[in-house]
């Protein structure tokens, strides 16, 4: 028998390198999936991981769906570090989107410069207000943040499809549940001509930036580490718990509700039934795969874009599932808390309890 121990010091090395020793079992386990399915794994993984990068529109369609799983993993790990776990990004991105919509609806036809950043701010402040129903819960009833988030995104689902069903449904949309099309004016600039990726990637990487100086360089971002870290410590220093709540949520609903913006202002340009194929939910995979640090964050979101991506393009040349891109997410998932046990503890052998024997004296002649 054997029991998992404490380790003194976590190596700080390891836990660098974990993210790519996931990626490396990763690649192992499908590896041995695509021969199950009856393909070649180096062509598999060609087609996979290399081809959507070998064209521009690829490389721009890498950067499209980096932006938002950026944007929502940059807001989760602030959170994640003070132990304040927000599971509920994608209906703060839907909530953001709906907030962009309706004012690019409601001044449909308008001119100027004032609109998309009217909209960008619509969207952040609908992305916090949704976010911040969790963190007041929480802090006044002492409710799971987990659960109530979790339950808010289902909410925000019905919600937008209520909307384009009925009150803002386009009337010359031949029935479809969705709005207008969103005017020029309310359109994000697009990088490069051609491509689909806009101007939210650049606020995605504004994002990063503003994280790692909260971070690293603030007061609130230090009690926040320290609360994660140290929840004792920090109670004993008189770090305030709701602060953090607050903090977490309204920046994470605000960055979420941002990526809602950038995808109803960008490759969308209008209000759909479903705005997101569940870029929040992936988001929490992008922030502990980064390691909770706002460049890592970057670089995991450009891996977990690459999979979507790769997942598209494996359905069309290699007639593989669409739940394959599911399956390499959870992969990633699975074996970066494997390696996070293993960093954290060690296994070590149960040695059997002894067990005393009476020793009865003898009885001399």
């Amino acid at each position: 028998m054997s029991r998992l121990e404490a380790r003194p010091e976590p190596s700080r090395a390891m836990m660098l390198s974990s993210p790519l020793i996931a990626a490396a079992a990763m690649l192992v386990s499908g590896s041995l999936l695509f021969l199950f399915l009856g393909q070649a794994p180096l062509h598999a993984f060609y087609v996979y991981f290399v081809q959507p990068l070998t064209s521009w529109y690829g490389i721009g369609e890498l950067l499209l769906k980096a932006t938002p799983l950026t944007l929502c993993g940059v807001g989760l790990a602030i959170g994640f570090r003070a132990n304040v776990h927000n599971i509920g990004a994608d209906g703060q991105l839907t909530m953001g989107a709906v907030a962009a919509g309706c004012v690019a609806l409601y001044f449909d036809g308008a001119e100027g410069p004032w609109l998309l950043p009217l909209m960008v701010l619509a969207g952040a402040v609908g992305g916090a207000a949704w976010a911040a129903v969790p963190a007041l819960l929480r802090t006044r009833f002492n409710t799971s943040e987990i659960l109530v988030s979790l339950m808010l995104v289902y909410v925000a689902y019905l919600f937008l499809g209520y909307l384009v069903h009925g009150p803002v449904r386009d009337p010359a949309g031949y029935n479809f549940p969705q709005s207008k099309m969103f005017g020029d004016a309310a359109m994000l600039p697009l990088l490069k001509e051609g491509l689909r990726v806009n101007a939210a990637f650049l606020l995605s990487l504004v994002a990063v930036a503003g994280a790692w100086f909260f971070c690293r360089h603030s007061f609130a971002g230090y009690r926040m580490q320290v609360s994660g870290m140290a929840p004792a410590a920090a109670l004993y220093a008189g770090f305030s718990e709701p602060k953090n709540v607050w903090i977490a949520f309204l920046a994470s609903g605000a960055l979420a509700g941002v990526a809602g913006v950038g995808e109803v202002a960008g490759p969308l340009g209008q209000l759909q039934a479903s705005v997101s194929p569940g870029y929040g939910f992936a988001a929490i995979i992008v922030a502990y795969v980064g390691r909770l640090h706002p460049v890592g964050v970057l670089l995991a979101g450009l891996l977990m874009s690459l999979l979507y991506i790769g997942g598209e393009t494996a359905q069309i040349e290699l007639q593989l599932p669409s739940a394959i891109t599911g399956l390499f997410q959870g992969l990633l998932l699975f074996y970066l808390l494997a390696a996070d046990l293993f960093i954290h503890y060690r296994i070590k052998p149960r040695t059997p309890a002894l067990v005393a024997v009476p020793v009865v004296a003898k009885e001399t002649a």
